[in-house]
């Protein structure tokens, strides 16, 4: 057992001291860890911060899901936004870093939930911190009332899909305006799959419970209604396992940011635009191009044209902006590009985009590392990064999100 003082909180969410990592610790305590190697785990805090509060979760400390409940949310979000700054300065960009957008407890749509079996019938919950124990739950202050009110149906519904010893179900749940939408992945498959008889069984205890829809990774099992959700003002049936952001206030206020950006565009590209999240917003002030690589989001949202009056000329494509980015000559007579690429960042795309004659992009990132290796392509072509809203979407956790604004 060593003392430690903590010097600071790193990128994954550990303290920082002597060149050791602790987790749930925070700068300036003085702690006792056991240590292994330069990682330790907490014993005692022996001086705390007073930045230090009391968790609202009692699952805290165990559940792997949150990182930061006992951080004070002032220097918790302020931490967020340096830590932007930070990946900013790595490839030396300098610009207005707004103050760090605050999600709301209890509003996450959007959950993972991993099954197992056990006496009594499945257990229901999130992983263990750095472990594949899983934590039953029982409340989640993160997540949405009306999801947390599910979880006894939702460990019913996983029964049937833990049938081969060698399945491991995770049920990806939606709350959507017509009800949960859950798909199921993690089944074992080489065996034959799920028999017909869970099927009818999973069935059964969907209905029994009023969810809208289940499917076993995108292969329809159950459905009452098209879950949709309303993605300004168009209304979305969502296909199965379809990508959307996990809090709506959240992805307001980044769509806010984009629309306030894009102000004045006729011509618009919403690139990896998925089911619309910007699209129809932006339409309401010119013309989108909208593309992602998933087809089924790329019919759902032509599906949803039809449900928004007033809205200018949306057209969409189903391309894969990696292998095919939208060229510098496709874009020269663009306006506005809004890109939303995955985790990975858009490269290629930022490359075309750097080589035409488009006047501001609008990035938005889950991932600030390589936003910021992107954002370089831009500056260096030309363009100046003039602000950055950073977004805490997954409360309580290191997960950073990100909108920049560019302009020539």
């Amino acid at each position: 057992m060593r003392e430690l003082r903590i010097q600071a909180v790193g990128a994954q969410g550990d303290g920082i001291a002597e060149g050791s990592f602790v987790p749930l610790t925070l700068p300036g305590e003085l702690i006792s860890a056991e240590m292994a190697g330069n990682r330790g785990e907490l014993v005692e805090v022996l001086e705390p911060s007073p930045d230090r509060v009391v968790p609202p979760c009692r699952h805290f400390g165990v559940c792997g899901g949150c990182a930061f409940q006992h951080w004070d949310a002032k220097p918790y979000l302020e931490w967020k936004r340096e830590q932007v700054q930070f990946q900013l300065a790595r490839e030396g960009l300098e610009t207005e870093v707004l103050p760090t957008f605050a999600s709301p407890p209890a509003s996450r749509r959007r959950v993972a939930l991993h099954a197992r079996g056990g006496k009594g019938g499945a257990r229901l919950g999130f992983k263990e911190r750095r472990s594949w124990n899983l934590v039953r739950i029982e409340e989640c202050p993160v997540t949405h009332p009306k999801l947390v009110a599910a979880f006894p149906g939702l460990a019913r519904l996983a029964a049937p899909f833990l049938e081969h010893p060698k399945s491991a179900p995770t049920l990806h749940v939606t709350l959507t305006a017509t009800g949960l939408d859950i798909d199921v992945t993690g089944v074992e498959a080489k065996s034959g799959g799920l028999s017909a008889d869970a099927r009818v069984r999973a069935a059964m205890i969907a209905g029994e419970n009023d969810f809208a829809r289940v499917t076993l990774a995108g292969e329809m099992i159950y459905m009452a209604r098209q879950p949709m959700v309303k993605l300004g003002p168009a209304i979305v049936g969502l296909p199965a396992g379809s990508f959307l952001q996990a809090v709506p206030q959240a992805e307001k206020a980044m769509v806010d940011f984009a629309v306030e950006a894009a102000q004045g565009a006729s011509k618009i590209v919403d690139l990896f635009s998925g089911v619309g999240t910007f699209t129809f917003r932006l339409a309401e002030i010119g013309g989108v191009y909208a593309a992602d690589s998933a087809a089924p989001a790329i019919a759902a949202l032509k599906g949803a044209l039809g449900t928004a009056n007033g809205l200018k000329a949306i057209t969409a494509e189903a391309r894969d902006l990696t292998r095919r980015p939208v060229l510098s000559t496709e874009l020269n007579k663009v306006d506005v590009a809004v890109l939303d690429p995955p985790r990975a960042g858009a490269f290629e795309q930022h490359v075309e985009i750097a080589k035409s004659k488009v006047a501001r992009v609008v990035g938005v990132s889950c991932n600030p590392a390589t936003f910021a290796r992107d954002a370089k392509i831009l500056v260096d072509a030309g363009f100046k990064l003039e602000r950055v809203l950073p977004v805490d979407q997954f409360l309580w956790s290191p997960h950073i999100e990100l909108v920049g604004v560019f302009s020539r």
